[in-house]
């Protein structure tokens, strides 16, 4: 009697998750935690966490900030930018939301699911969508305190606060 070789399962295939970053939101809600995100960090955990193979980064385009853009793109980030204004004190502002929902909805055939980033109300609307139809695997807020009670409903057990995960993201110095 021949012997059979044992049967073993493939791999599982691993989701095509694509992440939706709102950067500004990200980054000063963050920073209000009196911590730095590690944006290298949080591409891996990115990856490796929700199975993300495509993570867009929606931000204000500012001419002296290449060496960012770079550090960002070599870090795994597609940038989407956003012309900025300048507010009256200066500072520049580039509001990336109906960006970052058409490119959403313009690869919405091509993801599995969506991983939405920010704790912008504005964004609820699509949060509601994509659970709507099965494609939304999470969104990340930053801080609970300052998310949107629109999108906490919008996303509800859907929902991690990026303080949760903080040792896995944060920079080191």
């Amino acid at each position: 009697m021949q012997q059979q070789p044992p049967t073993t399962q493939p791999p599982k295939p691993k989701a095509n998750n694509y992440a939706f970053i709102d950067s500004q939101n990200v980054n000063l809600g963050v920073r209000s935690l009196n911590w730095r995100l590690s944006w290298k960090r949080f591409r891996q955990y990115l990856a490796r966490r929700y199975d993300v193979t495509t993570a867009y980064l929606f931000l204000g385009f500012v001419p002296e900030n290449q060496d960012l853009y770079r550090s960002l793109q070599k870090a795994g980030y597609v940038l989407i930018f956003k012309e900025v204004t300048y507010r009256q004190d200066g500072k520049p502002k580039g509001n990336v939301d109906a960006e970052l929902v058409l490119q959403a909805m313009i690869d919405y055939p091509q993801y599995d699911q969506a991983v939405i980033v920010t704790s912008d109300g504005d964004f609820a609307c699509l949060v509601r969508h994509l659970r709507q139809h099965s494609k939304l695997r999470i969104v990340l807020s930053p801080k609970r305190e300052h998310c949107s009670a629109l999108l906490k409903k919008a996303a509800q057990g859907y929902i991690r606060y990026l303080d949760q995960v903080r040792a896995h993201i944060e920079h080191k110095k």
